[in-house]
């Protein structure tokens, strides 16, 4: 999901200046466009690869499922839920992911590498 020069994001280029991510990584919201960019890029470094299985739009809404690889080698599988606005933009952003061990993993590597630029109760 990272960005290339040519291609649209599916959701960072369209966050309002207070949407929310909540995802299985974290303890709490992330709140901010600056905020909510700054972690989903961290988590983008801590794929070795990552392969989208499903996008589809219904209605308001965004879903995508995705497996990824971490660079500890570990497998890791991801459903992101994106809420659009009626212009298109996006107050909202879910990341579920599992299996455990692997969540665990990747929260562990976001805490450390985004302690010291969010607030600490974010992080597991």
């Amino acid at each position: 999901m990272s960005n290339t020069q040519d291609q649209r994001h599916p959701f960072l280029d369209d966050l309002t200046i207070d949407a929310e991510l909540i995802s299985s990584v974290l303890r709490g919201s992330v709140i901010g466009r600056d905020e909510i960019k700054l972690a989903v890029n961290a988590v983008g470094t801590f794929y070795a690869s990552q392969n989208p299985t499903f996008l589809e739009t219904g209605g308001s809404r965004l879903f995508l499922e995705y497996e990824a690889v971490l660079t500890s080698g570990e497998s890791l599988n991801a459903v992101v839920v994106v809420d659009r606005n009626p212009d298109g933009s996006v107050p909202r952003v879910s990341v579920r992911m599992s299996p455990l061990g692997a969540v665990l993993s990747l929260a562990a590597n976001l805490r450390e590498a985004l302690s010291d630029q969010l607030p600490e109760n974010l992080f597991l």
